[in-house]
């Protein structure tokens, strides 16, 4: 009976440094490349060396904290909470969990692209301050949306 709340208490727990780049680095190379993906699919011209984006006008750098890793972490203790609570079976439970991480890795790609993108036409400064940091929250919150979004959609799978 209490082994969901002790055990979502592994969430309070930062991941060891060697364990967070591990993942991190990975991740964003992976996010890098496939926002370039994107973007020149746009028309945007843009050329990509690891977590390096180059613009014309200007050069953005994927970092550790643009990884998503942080935000995977999040929705991931986020869906856990959730699909405890919303639904029935241990398969639906477990399918929700593992939907946190491709919607926390795409919405994470659609913030680089949208930076990318901006950048391209209004330079670095709209890749910082205000906007990076309004960008993350959006995201997150269209993370979170979607997370609900699959979780309804999962309910009414299997009546």
């Amino acid at each position: 009976m209490l082994a969901l709340p002790i055990g979502f208490l592994i969430f309070m727990v930062p991941l060891p440094y060697i364990v967070y780049d591990a993942l991190a680095f990975p991740l964003k190379l992976f996010v890098a490349k496939f926002s370039v993906i994107s973007l020149k699919a746009m028309g945007v011209i843009v050329l990509r060396e690891g977590n390096i984006i180059m613009f014309p006008n200007t050069v953005l750098e994927v970092a550790d904290a643009c990884s998503g890793l942080r935000s995977l972490m999040s929705l991931i203790a986020l869906a856990v909470a959730f699909a405890f609570m919303s639904q029935k079976t241990s398969f639906k439970r477990t399918f929700l969990i593992l939907m946190a991480v491709p919607i926390a890795i795409l919405t994470n790609m659609i913030r680089v692209i949208v930076t990318g993108f901006l950048a391209q036409y209004y330079g670095a400064a709209a890749a910082e301050g205000f906007f990076h940091e309004f960008a993350g929250l959006a995201v997150f919150a269209l993370a979170m949306v979607l997370l609900v979004l699959s979780g309804t959609l999962l309910r009414k799978v299997g009546r």
